[in-house]
């Protein structure tokens, strides 16, 4: 019996491999360094230069979000190629994660340039790490394992745990102490984090080891293909350092959108048309298709949580609890928390549906989490109206919009992960999962523009723009439900 047919037979973890626990802890810290910054981004860009904060605009600062947020998800599509055909998933996680620790870091100084390249620095650790972390959970379980679904939800679990105690701590430090010590206390935790990979990864056995190279590639070629982009990415960001070019946030953010829209539009044609792919893994690749179109949406909504929605908390929420104003960043909290608390009854739920042969398809699930995301929405646009008329809220108009797009996330997003994992073609499996960030990179982008928007006019200008994503959810939705009838796949031999 081979490692990885022994590590998907182990049921160390709650019923799972071993390797579940390395991944799940170097998760967590990862993530709660990423949400833990990214909570403070936009309230430290807003904030006076009294106040410690950049005293951008809003509509640049939302603009810098939108950037910050599209980068990184954007950078998982050359992360998953590096693993795929250089270092492997395994090292390619490790080189991640130490660059992302050398960003934090850069960031915790407290300067304006070295916050931009802070932000850099973890964009390409984030785009290394993040898909190649997500494809080793799906290689430690056998074709067919049925627990696959519910690894990658105990595996969700592992990024909320993380986004909870960063908006805590960074959060924490950031808004009450200084906003580089939450900075700084981000790099801390991903020094967890590294530290935990490095002397925990045999666990891992063969599952992400070695490059998923055909014996006929040339890794050589490859890695001198590496180097070249290497080395061109490292002269344009020691250019803009030092001050010999710049360009405009807002503009910035609607090429970056164009780019990463045009890059899956040929991508996607690329493996219809020019990948050497037979039927049935074309029609693998046209459920992902559909799947990426769900997930835009459903992230460009879900984003304006650490945008739009983060700034309506900090200036039209009523934030005193016995007369503490708490951090704005705590709201944010609630988000994770719900996961934590619903993920393990999603994951016996899928399980116990599977058992009795009435598992929803993929779409289906992606359908009914994009309805939900509408609903949260909805409710939101009543607690926007309450702000107008009493000029703060109550935070129960936040939390209430947070637990439906938090049901909505468990139905899409530990889904969407084990659907990529288990119908990409072999050859393509982590550039495929950098495929699936590509859409949370699109999301990003689009959720920059639609914040800004959000607050062109004040306050007043979100109960229209939530209306517009509402109705696109609801057809995209629909789209889903109706396409599930004509659009199938199926698990393919390794």
């Amino acid at each position: 019996m081979n490692e990885l047919a022994k590590a998907s037979n182990d049921t160390y973890f709650l019923g799972h491999p071993k390797g579940l626990v390395t991944l799940f802890l170097t998760e967590m810290w990862e993530r709660m360094s990423y949400y833990g910054m990214r909570g403070l981004l936009v309230l430290f860009m807003t904030r006076e230069v009294v106040e410690g904060g950049l005293n951008l605009d809003t509509g640049t600062a939302m603009a810098i979000y939108g950037v910050y947020g599209a980068s990184v998800y954007f950078l998982c599509v050359p992360g998953g190629w590096v693993a795929d055909k250089i270092f492997g998933a395994q090292r390619t996680v490790l080189i991640g994660a130490i660059i992302i620790t050398l960003g934090h870091y850069i960031l915790a100084l407290p300067f304006e340039k070295t916050f931009f390249l802070g932000l850099v620095f973890v964009s390409i650790g984030t785009g290394l790490l993040k898909p190649n972390i997500s494809t080793i959970v799906g290689q430690l379980y056998k074709p067919g394992d049925i627990r696959v679904d519910a690894g990658y939800t105990i595996f969700y679990m592992s990024i909320n745990i993380g986004s909870m105690l960063g908006f805590l701590v960074c959060g924490y430090l950031g808004e009450k102490v200084g906003w580089h010590w939450g900075f700084g206390a981000a790099g801390v935790g991903m020094t967890f984090g590294v530290i935990q990979y490095i002397f925990s990864k045999s666990s891992l056995g063969e599952a992400g080891l070695r490059p998923t190279l055909d014996e006929a590639e040339n890794s050589s070629r490859y890695f001198s293909i590496f180097s070249i982009f290497s080395f061109l990415l490292s002269l344009v960001i020691i250019s803009a350092f030092i001050g010999l070019w710049s360009i405009d946030p807002e503009l910035l953010n609607q090429l970056i959108v164009y780019l990463i829209l045009l890059v899956a539009i040929f991508y996607f044609v690329y493996l219809y048309l020019f990948a050497g792919l037979n039927k049935a893994e074309k029609g693998n690749i046209s459920m992902l298709l559909l799947l990426f179109i769900g997930s835009v949406l459903f992230w460009a909504g879900f984003d304006q949580g650490g945008s739009s929605l983060n700034l309506f908390a900090k200036d039209y929420t009523d934030l005193y609890i016995l007369g503490w104003e708490m951090p704005a960043t705590f709201l944010q909290v609630a988000n994770p928390l719900m996961v934590v608390i619903f993920a393990p009854f999603f994951a016996a739920f899928w399980i116990n549906l599977g058992k009795r042969n009435l598992d929803l398809d993929t779409p289906q699930k992606f359908a009914l989490g994009c309805f939900l995301m509408a609903v949260g929405f909805f409710v939101m646009i009543f607690g926007v109206e309450v702000a107008l008329e009493n000029e703060k809220a109550g935070v129960k108009w936040l939390l209430l919009t947070y637990l439906f797009h938090t049901l909505g996330e468990l139905c899409l997003s530990p889904v969407g992960l084990s659907a990529t994992a288990k119908y990409a073609p072999k050859k393509y499996k982590g550039q495929m999962m950098g495929i699936w960030f590509l859409s949370s990179s699109l999301a990003a982008g689009l959720a920059g523009l639609l914040a800004s928007k959000s607050l062109e006019s004040g306050i007043s200008s979100m109960p229209d723009l939530f209306m517009q994503i509402i109705i696109a959810l609801c057809v995209v939705g629909i789209l889903l439900l109706i396409s599930n009838r004509f659009v199938k796949a199926k698990e393919l031999e390794e």
